[in-house]
């Protein structure tokens, strides 16, 4: 007598089961880390199927540390005191790249509305600010990997960075942080706009903005007087300013730059939660 074997499952319905299974006790804020690390291998297993995002997205960064960095480096046309332009700017091209990843996740979640996932994790006993926080958590996983990918670049290229382990762990931690507070930027957005084709166009159009108006490139110092105010109300300024007081040891307020970005993380996650029941009925 022949068995009959069971279908394989797909990678789709892998996802699908990670996604929207809760266990049967658990309710309420108690299902959020399962929620984190089911949504985060769900995004590192579309990372495993498909790596040329990853090789795409070193181009750029590398463009920069390796093109504009070395230039600036030679001309010293930016005052950066005694450190060199290279190591002044391999903390900002960190930050750039982990926050142009999430500032365009609201794009998946309105495709996983179209899907009919987002559905489903919207009935789940899960409150939505958990599950939001869960989506950044998982966002940060990816910015966490084109993080490394940056260190590795700019070790390579010769920038003096610290290796000491506790300090790199407090780079991921505000790596995750920068982009749990864009990613809920994002989404809050796509729950106003509703639709791809306008996600995009304001993705584009506040991402560079962000990124001039914050020290990643030059200081807040040297900036015209109207812009410096605009600096310091900008998250990816206290971002920057930690990532280079953990890996170049510059002065700045660390405990501030931490509290800033906690403090912009969790009004994010309040924003888009309440939001998102509006893209679920759009």
């Amino acid at each position: 007598m022949s068995v009959v074997p069971a279908p394989r499952r797909t990678a789709s319905a892998e996802a699908d089961a990670l996604l929207t299974t809760a266990h049967p006790v658990r309710t309420g804020w108690s299902v959020l880390p399962a929620r984190m690390v089911a949504l985060c291998i769900v995004e590192l297993q579309k990372i495993r199927h498909d790596r040329s995002e990853i090789y795409s997205r070193a181009i750029q960064p590398l463009l920069w540390l390796a093109v504009y960095g070395e230039t600036f480096t030679k001309i010293h046309a930016i005052p950066t005191g005694n450190t060199p332009y290279l190591d002044y700017l391999a903390p900002g091209i960190i930050a750039q790249s982990a926050m142009f990843i999430a500032i365009f996740y609201g794009i998946q979640i309105i495709w996983e509305r179209d899907a009919g996932v987002l559905t489903k994790l919207m009935v789940t006993p899960t409150p939505r600010a958990a599950l939001v926080a869960a989506k950044a958590f998982a966002s940060g996983a990816k910015a966490v990997i084109q993080a490394v990918v940056v260190l590795i670049m700019a070790a390579l290229l010769g920038v003096g960075m610290t290796w000491n382990p506790l300090k790199l762990l407090g780079v991921l931690l505000i790596v995750v942080l920068g982009s749990g507070f864009f990613a809920c930027l994002s989404m809050s957005i796509a729950g106003i706009v509703l639709t791809r084709d306008r996600l995009m166009g304001i993705g584009q159009a506040i991402t560079m903005p962000l990124f001039f108006t914050s020290s990643a490139l030059y200081p807040i110092s040297v900036m015209p007087g109207w812009l410096q105010p605009i600096s310091r109300i900008n998250p990816l300024t206290y971002e920057v300013n930690g990532l280079r007081a953990l890996l170049i040891g510059s002065a700045t307020n660390l405990p501030l730059d931490l509290g800033v970005l906690a403090g912009s993380a969790v009004l994010a996650v309040a924003v888009a939660s309440m939001l998102m029941p509006r893209l679920v009925k759009g």
